[in-house]
């Protein structure tokens, strides 16, 4: 939303005259204002359009301002509206303390001074305005960012394929060359030993390439699923590291998920794991995937050192790299991570919502409101 769009402004009361009275004291303003003379039309109103500022009368039949508020902060949409409340009687401080606990922002009373209530009912479009604008900004920022990693994820993708394919076919060509010509008879000892030391360095380094390989990205997150990857990255771990590993899925027979969302669990998994080996002097480390159907589950823990009290509540200056690109690929599809410690060692739980079959990014999701009746 720019500066120069006009936002809409509701205005309640049962009596058409003061509703009258608040349109020509807010008409120069020049924002587009709706008129609601009981509190069903309003909420209609309210389901129908984006409002910056709701001003209300707070004795009305039927349902009185206070009732209405809460209703109205209580549906996702609105739980930031501003409501001006408007009243000759319910002045006392428990009566505005009452408002205030219902989502009121301010109270107004009567007689009306057109003056103070423009310049109160502008403060509160220009802050709607900027929430709007900053709004605006991280959705930008969101969708930039998902690019970023998305950008990342290709990248990694390439690589591997390029060492795998390029450069690991052409050593292991280089391999075969030299066996045909260790097979050679006039080969003195020394020369077939060096061509066997030969050999055995292009077969540590094309162990290397597969192992760099698979790391940026393995072949079987896109062939057969994260589970499998999951797997091999696990098995991969208990070698190098010495750490017993488990994984356990729900369903065993875990489903495939969009590409998006098992590369960014994957990635979340891997630098959870890296962590483990690195850091926390585990013995055991178990991961645990769970379907439930509207969002996936996951579960970290290992029996380690544990986690700093600041870095698990991810604060500013205690957290690394790694767990921040963790927090940020979960935030990116929609997601929220946990860190706690488990005495022994270390708990990290992911959460992330499953998106629906025609969505194709988290960032575009956004929850379904509850309808009034």
């Amino acid at each position: 939303m720019t500066p120069k769009e006009k936002v809409n402004i509701l205005m309640v009361d049962d009596q058409p005259g003061k509703v009258m009275s608040y349109e020509a004291i807010l008409a120069e303003l020049d924002e587009n204002l709706l008129k609601a003379t009981s509190a069903r039309e309003a909420l209609e109103i309210l389901l129908k359009n984006e409002i910056a500022v709701v001003l209300m009368d707070v004795s009305m039949p039927e349902m009185d301002g206070f009732e209405m508020a809460e209703i109205i902060h209580q549906h996702p949409r609105f739980q930031k509206t501003a409501i001006i409340f408007i009243s000759a009687v319910h002045l006392t401080d428990l009566d505005q303390l009452r408002g205030y606990q219902r989502g009121a922002v301010d109270y107004i009373s009567v007689p009306i001074i057109p003056e103070l209530l423009r310049a109160k009912v502008r403060t509160f479009i220009d802050l709607h305005r900027k929430s709007q604008q900053l709004e605006a900004l991280n959705v930008e920022l969101r969708r930039l960012s998902m690019s970023l990693i998305t950008t990342q994820d290709e990248e990694r993708r390439r690589i591997a394929r390029e060492l795998h394919d390029g450069l690991g076919q052409e050593l292991t060509a280089a391999k075969l060359m030299l066996q045909e010509f260790l097979q050679l008879d006039n080969l003195g000892g020394s020369k077939a030993g060096c061509v066997q030391e030969v050999s055995g360095m292009i077969d540590g380094m094309l162990q290397q390439i597969r192992n760099i390989s698979y790391l940026l990205h393995p072949p079987l997150l896109d062939e057969i699923g994260l589970r499998s990857a999951l797997g091999w990255f696990l098995d991969g771990l208990s070698k190098r590291g010495g750490i017993q590993t488990s994984l356990e899925t729900q369903p065993a027979d875990f489903p495939r998920l969009p590409p998006e969302v098992e590369t960014a669990l994957f990635r979340i998994i891997q630098e959870a794991l890296t962590n483990v080996f690195r850091h926390a002097r585990a013995q055991k480390v178990w991961v645990n995937l769970v379907d439930k159907k509207k969002e996936i589950a996951v579960t970290v823990r290992d029996d380690g050192v544990g986690v700093l009290e600041f870095t698990a509540q991810f604060r500013p200056g205690n957290t690394g790299v790694g767990i921040a690109s963790m927090r940020q690929r979960a935030k990116e599809l929609g997601g929220e991570m946990r860190m706690r410690n488990a005495n022994p060692g270390t708990v990290v739980e992911i959460v992330i919502p499953v998106p629906s079959a025609n969505s194709s990014t988290f960032a575009q999701r956004a929850p379904s409101p509850a309808q009034w009746s």
